[in-house]
C-alpha cells in the first residue's frame, strides 16, 4: 500500500520502510501527490513521503499512484503517503531524519486569527527545525503574495536564513 499505517512506529527507521539508506524528503500538504510522484521518478536515489491531513485528498493521491504504477514496467518504490496533521511531524520523524521539506501552494489561511495554521508560520518552522537535518532545507512555493510576505517575515522572526527568493 502507498499509505503507511501507524507512521510513528517508523520514527527514526524510515530506511526500513524503504529498505535503503537514501535521503528522506517530505512534502507537507501534498494534495493529489503529482509533485511528489514526479520527484520520486526523477530521483530514485531519494525517498519521498507525502503528508496530507484530509482523507478525501489522500484518496485521490492513492488513485494517481495506482495509475502511475500500472503504467510503468516497475512501479517506483521510493515514495509513500501519510495521513497526518503536520502538527504531529515530530512524532513521526526523528531529529535530523528529514533532508528537505517541500511546501507547495499551501492553504493561505487568510484570516489573522488563523496565522498559526499557515505552514510557513514560525510555529511550523519550529516543528520543521525538530526534524530537519543540520544541512536540511525547506522549499516553499506559493502564488499568494500575502502568504509569501508572511513567510519571509516569519523566517526572519524564527532566525532562519532565506537563501534564494523570487517574486516570480
Amino acid at each position: 500500500s502507498w499509505v503507511v499505517q501507524d507512521p510513528s512506529s517508523h520514527r527514526s527507521a524510515w530506511n526500513q520502510v524503504f529498505q535503503n539508506d537514501h535521503p528522506l524528503h517530505i512534502e507537507v500538504g501534498m494534495g493529489k501527490g503529482r509533485f511528489l510522484m514526479d520527484l520520486a521518478q526523477a530521483y530514485p536515489e531519494r525517498n519521498y513521503i507525502g503528508i496530507e491531513m484530509y482523507s478525501s485528498v489522500l484518496l485521490r493521491a492513492v488513485q494517481k499512484a495506482d495509475a502511475l504504477a500500472d503504467s510503468l514496467p516497475v512501479p517506483p518504490g521510493n515514495f509513500r503517503f501519510l495521513r497526518l496533521d503536520a502538527r504531529e511531524l515530530a512524532s513521526v520523524f526523528a531529529p535530523g531524519e528529514v533532508g528537505r521539506i517541500y511546501l507547495n501552494f499551501s492553504d493561505p489561511w487568510p484570516k489573522d486569527r488563523h496565522a498559526k495554521r499557515r505552514l510557513p508560520s514560525k510555529e511550523f518552522l519550529a516543528r520543521y527545525d525538530q526534524i530537519l537535518a543540520p544541512e536540511g532545507r525547506i522549499e516553499f512555493k506559493t502564488d499568494n503574495r500575502d502568504l509569501f510576505k508572511f513567510s519571509l517575515e516569519q523566517a526572519e522572526e524564527a532566525g532562519w536564513t532565506v537563501e534564494q527568493l523570487t517574486w516570480d
